[in-house]
C-alpha cells in the first residue's frame, strides 16, 4: 500500500508504469480504477488523474468499450525527455553501467550573455562544473553546469557535485529546482569534446542548452549537456495534437 504524501498522484503513476515496464499486466490489459484504487489503497480519483499522465505521455491507451491497454511502442522510449531524468538513470535506463567523474570546478566572472539569462548584474561570479559520464566506462556525457555563486550557503567539495544537479541545489541552496527551458541543438565538436567524449575531428553531436528554474520561476542554473549519439539514443513519441 502506497503512503500518503503530497504527490500521491505522481506515486501511483510511477508504480503502474514500473508495473507496465515489468510486463506484469496480462495481455497488456490495465485493472480497472477501482482495483488499483483498492490494490493501492488510495481513492478511484488518484487513479484516474494517474492514469490520465500516462495515457498523456502516450503510456497506455483506451479503447472505447474494451478498456485501457499498454501501448507497447511507448516502452521503446527509454527516456523521457519532458521529465527530469537523471543521467545516471537514463543511462541505466539503457543497460549501460552508469558512473562519473568532476573534471573542473572552479569560480570565474559572469559572462555578459549568462548574467543576461540568468538575470544577474555584470560583476557577479558563477561556479564552473564540468562533469563527464561513463557508460561501462566509455566517456557518453559531457555537462557544464554554471551556478552563480550568490546563491550558495553551504560549504562545499569537488565530491559534492558528484550526485545530479537538483540534488545539490537543494543541499547547497534555498532553492529547489524546479524546471528546466531547454533546447535542443545540433553541432560540431571543439576539440575539448573531441577528446572528452572521445570523437572523431568534426563529429556531429546533439546538446541540450538549458536554464533551470526554482519554485518561483526564478533562473538560477545554465547548463550544457553533449551527448555521443553512437552510445545512447533519445526518443520522442509524437502525436497527434488533441
Amino acid at each position: 500500500m502506497l503512503k500518503r504524501s503530497p504527490s500521491l498522484t505522481e506515486q501511483t503513476k510511477s508504480y503502474i508504469k514500473q508495473r507496465i515496464i515489468n510486463d506484469e499486466f496480462e495481455d497488456g490489459r490495465i485493472p480497472s480504477e477501482t482495483s488499483l484504487a483498492e490494490e493501492l489503497g488510495v481513492s478511484r480519483t488518484t487513479v484516474r488523474d494517474a492514469l490520465s499522465r500516462l495515457e498523456l505521455e502516450g503510456t497506455i491507451y483506451r479503447k472505447q468499450g474494451a478498456g485501457t491497454f499498454v501501448n507497447e511502442a511507448s516502452l521503446r522510449i527509454r527516456t523521457r525527455l519532458e521529465e527530469i531524468w537523471t543521467y545516471e538513470a537514463m543511462l541505466q535506463a539503457h543497460g549501460y553501467t552508469p558512473s562519473n567523474e568532476i573534471v573542473h570546478i572552479q569560480t570565474e566572472p559572469i559572462s555578459p550573455e549568462l548574467a543576461k539569462e540568468l538575470d544577474l548584474p555584470a560583476d557577479e561570479t558563477v561556479l564552473v562544473v564540468k562533469k563527464r559520464f561513463f557508460a561501462d566506462r566509455r566517456p557518453v556525457i559531457f555537462v557544464e553546469n554554471f551556478l552563480p555563486t550568490r546563491y550558495i550557503q553551504q560549504p562545499y567539495t569537488a565530491e559534492t557535485f558528484r550526485v545530479p544537479m537538483y540534488q545539490v541545489i537543494a543541499g547547497l541552496t534555498q532553492f529547489h529546482l524546479s524546471y528546466y527551458l531547454s533546447e535542443i541543438v545540433p553541432l560540431i565538436s571543439t576539440t575539448e569534446l573531441q577528446n572528452l567524449l572521445a570523437l572523431k575531428p568534426n563529429s556531429a553531436l546533439l546538446s541540450f542548452d538549458e536554464v533551470g528554474y526554482n519554485q518561483e520561476n526564478q533562473p538560477i542554473l545554465k547548463s550544457y549537456s553533449y551527448f555521443k549519439d553512437s552510445l545512447l539514443r533519445l526518443r520522442l513519441l509524437r502525436r497527434e495534437a488533441i
